[in-house]
């Protein structure tokens, strides 16, 4: 398994991008509400800035300012995601199965190639890719070119024609 270095800079400002597994799905914006508490519970239990966020149907982008002397906006992302998580499945959610796995696709468990098994999906079917993208903003350019496309980002896919008419938006808390 890949172990993935992030880099830690406390007081960092970050710009995300998590997925759905299910990227037809529109549970984010079905949602809503359930993923505004985990945000706000996460953000309760260790503070974060939202300098942007916009929620699609099937992903998210936002971009953070974390305190000074703290670096972990990993573990923040992985507390909103498996909050989401339990709230939706207490709630009676339940994703779809992926699709079978392809005839070429392999694992290697207890020293034996297993042919067709995912050992990332051992026991449930996640809702959330596993991972997530960061990009550690460089500077005033940078930053303002990551809250743009946090905005213009409904507009990108087709679900409106200006970023003020998406409803899952900082937009509206910017530009009031």
């Amino acid at each position: 398994m890949s172990k993935y270095r992030r880099p830690r800079r406390p007081g960092a400002t970050v710009f995300f991008t998590v997925n759905l597994a299910d990227r037809s799905s529109d549970l984010l914006v079905r949602e809503i509400a359930t993923l505004r508490k985990a945000v706000a519970q996460t953000q309760t239990e260790r503070p974060f800035r939202i300098d942007a966020w916009v929620v699609l149907p099937d992903h998210m982008h936002c971009v953070w300012t974390l305190p000074e002397g703290d670096a972990d906006f990993s573990m923040r992302m992985g507390a909103i995601k498996g909050r989401f998580s339990r709230m939706v499945r207490r709630s009676g959610f339940t994703p779809t199965p992926p699709l079978p796995p392809l005839k070429n696709t392999h694992s290697v468990v207890g020293g034996r190639v297993r042919v067709g098994e995912n050992p990332d999906l051992r026991d449930e079917v996640s809702i959330w890719q596993k991972r997530f993208w960061e990009h550690h903003i460089r500077n005033d350019a940078d930053y303002a070119a990551h809250v743009h496309y946090c905005w213009i980002n409904p507009v990108k896919h087709g679900l409106v024609e200006t970023p003020d008419a998406w409803p899952y938006s900082s937009y509206h808390r910017d530009h009031p």
